[in-house]
């Protein structure tokens, strides 16, 4: 983008206000953050001092501030660049990763790495079957607008999964698939959350460097006494975060375990 195309919709600062100019600039500056303004490209320090006639030492001043929020990031050599938005999910409620990334405004697809039946002893004991019994499986790998999010594996009852073969996963979640066929879908669950740092072959589907930490999501899903989905994702630990709401007088504990030295 050239400095016209960023003054396009920049609003200008107030000399009379008794605020700041470097606190103006950082007010405008967030509000076309939030606005997507920047997306291809954040201005230069030299830049922002044209559009918003401010001095380089305001520019760098109200930068810095985004820079210390997590909002930009600055790197010698390579100028200030957006970071990608942080998803944030409430633990203790059975969630759509498609539906969590859309409604942050940004786009879910999936790139389908595997689907079909399969034979895997851990999945059909998760699932409650015997050893060697025929499961479902479908591996995706998710993106949150083009960008590598998480990968997710997930095996079903083959009874249920085999209904699902010619669905395109590309910008449809699961459960909502499993709704558009009338099959049953999770109406319950638990979840276990494990810190790790991802395989070479995750780190390069993820596009993550190699000391980056993921989260390791393991997923019952049940329909009424019947479990229907063993899920294992591995997510983005620098762009997701779990939140737990808590108040005064609530029991503490009942989300927490101690984590077992035995798998």
């Amino acid at each position: 983008m050239t400095v016209s195309e960023f003054a396009f919709g920049a609003r200008t600062l107030d000399r009379v206000n008794p605020m700041p100019l470097w606190a103006q600039l950082e007010v405008e500056l967030r509000r076309r953050l939030d606005a997507g303004d920047f997306n291809s490209r954040f201005p230069t320090d030299l830049e922002l001092t044209e559009i918003y006639e401010v001095s380089r030492h305001t520019a760098r001043h109200a930068v810095s501030r985004l820079d210390a929020d997590g909002m930009v990031t600055r790197q010698r050599g390579r100028g200030t660049m957006v970071n990608k938005r942080h998803f944030e999910q409430p633990l203790g409620a059975l969630y759509s990763l498609f539906q969590l990334v859309e409604s942050s405004g940004e786009e879910q697809r999936s790139k389908v790495l595997q689907m079909g039946s399969t034979t895997n002893d851990e999945a059909a004991a998760q699932l409650g079957l015997a050893p060697g019994t025929e499961t479902f499986y479908l591996g995706r790998l998710r993106h949150a607008d083009g960008d590598p999010l998480a990968i997710d594996h997930v095996w079903m009852p083959i009874d249920i999964g085999q209904n699902l073969v010619d669905s395109d996963f590309t910008h449809t979640a699961l459960y909502q698939e499993l709704d558009r066929l009338e099959l049953p879908r999770p109406d319950r669950g638990d979840e276990r959350i494990h810190p790790l740092i991802p395989s070479a072959e995750d780190r390069n589907l993820l596009g993550v460097a190699r000391s980056e930490a993921a989260f390791r999501l393991e997923r019952r899903g049940f329909c009424g006494d019947r479990q229907i989905e063993w899920r294992v994702t591995v997510v983005r630990g620098d762009r997701f975060t779990f939140v737990a709401d808590w108040s005064e007088g609530q029991a503490l504990g009942g989300g927490l375990r101690a984590a077992s030295s035995k798998r």
